[in-house]
């Protein structure tokens, strides 16, 4: 009876109209003198975001000295290049391979006097047909990549050149397999693959269930659908501890089922991701009125493996207060067709306005315990009213002590007379 009497309070502070404030009319001379940027100002605050909506992290890493740490790892640092850049490196690690074995190649040619027996059928070159540079850098080209025309072969009164072939030929299936493998991992990305994972475009504060929650959606357009899919969320806002210490942009984790396992989806169609605002939740105290007035941001990750290549994937977004809409849920966007479900994508960011108490999780959870427990406020009163008849009592046993004794002391002056 308690609970619906709490719940009947709480639709009626919700249906009630919004109460019109109105400011005081300044005189003409004080509202000029009003500084006329500060609405202005207001307007263009905005909290800076640590992840952006489309999942880029907003993060520039500067000052960085111990550069040599890139070169160590200089497969990924090629991987993680832009693709013009990768490109550009591409073309020309080949293209200065086959001009520098060119010049050795002509250098040989050179050194043997070759080029000083062009046309004479009597000499034997070290690689026939090789008359200049361009020749030289030709066959470099058909050494490196087995083209083999035909045309300009090594002999074998030539032990240099035999040598040189072998190094070059080595060399090159390292050069390829370098190269192509990083255009192949940069290419088998599933990088777009996350640009297929919808977030909603904003969450939500609602009941459900008689609890207050955050949510917010999350769907997968293509039809080859994310492997064990698994949903993290992360509350970003700095704090200042007991001690003094800040510490900016401290990440907390925001509980979407990781006990319970309904972190890892099955994402066929669109789902809503639901936190339930309890003791444990960073969202505990905060009220409808107190939310615009925080400085967060809450970054959701999507990971699972794409059907295809097996590859993991991450998509990434975030929420920051202003997108964060209180007493509001998702428009369903599942349908029953003729044999089967359909998913309405043009209502996936829709959302429709419902009841909801303005209060905070732990201020609701404070009135129902006031509500389901009035046992405490009856004790207390029983133990003032015991009280008090005790009290009342010893003053009437003082009286009628009071009353004996003034009847003894009659009794003994009337003895006396």
């Amino acid at each position: 009876m308690a609970a619906n009497v709490l719940e009947e309070d709480s639709m009626e502070q919700d249906i009630e109209s919004p109460v019109t404030i109105h400011q005081p009319k300044l005189p003409k001379q004080a509202r000029e003198d009003l500084p006329k940027n500060i609405n202005k100002e207001c307007a263009k605050r905005k909290i800076q975001r640590y992840v952006r909506k489309d999942g880029k992290c907003n993060v520039h890493h500067g000052n960085v000295r111990e550069t040599y740490r890139y070169l160590t790892d200089i497969f990924t640092t090629l991987v993680d290049l832009k693709w013009r850049f990768n490109l550009l490196i591409f073309v020309m690690v080949y293209t200065v391979t086959w001009l520098f074995f060119g010049m050795i190649w002509w250098l040989i040619a050179y050194m043997r006097g070759d080029m000083d027996h062009i046309g004479d059928s009597t000499w034997t070159p070290c690689v026939s047909n090789l008359n200049g540079f361009v020749s030289a850098f030709l066959f470099s080209i058909e050494t490196e990549t087995t083209i083999g025309y035909g045309y300009r072969v090594i002999t074998d009164k030539c032990p240099e050149g035999i040598i040189l072939l072998l190094v070059q030929s080595v060399l090159g299936s390292i050069v390829n397999a370098f190269m192509v493998g990083c255009m192949f991992v940069k290419i088998s990305q599933p990088k777009k693959r996350a640009e297929t994972l919808v977030f909603s475009t904003n969450a939500v504060i609602s009941m459900r269930d008689g609890k207050l929650c955050l949510m917010f959606r999350v769907g997968d357009l293509r039809n080859s659908h994310i492997v064990e899919a698994s949903i993290r969320a992360k509350l970003i806002k700095s704090k200042q501890t007991k001690e003094g210490e800040f510490i900016p942009l401290n990440q907390t984790d925001i509980n979407v089922g990781y006990y319970t396992g309904d972190d890892r989806l099955f994402l066929v169609s669109p789902l809503i991701i639901s936190h339930e605002i309890n003791q444990q939740s960073p969202f505990w105290e905060i009220s409808k009125a107190q939310l615009p007035k925080e400085e967060l941001e809450i970054v959701v990750i999507l990971e699972g493996m794409v059907e295809a290549t097996g590859m993991t994937c991450q998509a990434r977004s975030s929420y920051i207060t202003s997108e964060i809409l209180w007493g509001y849920r998702f428009t369903p966007v599942l349908t029953l067709e003729d044999g089967f479900y359909e998913v309405d994508y043009n209502s996936f960011h829709e959302t429709y306005e419902t009841n909801t108490p303005v209060y905070s999780a732990k201020e609701l959870a404070e009135m129902a315990s006031r509500a389901e427990l009035p046992l405490t406020w009856s004790v207390s009163s029983k133990l003032d009213q015991h009280a008090e008849l005790e009290t009342e009592e010893e003053e009437k046993n003082q009286e009628d002590q009071n009353e004996r004794n003034g009847d003894v002391a009659n009794l003994e002056n009337e003895s006396k007379v």
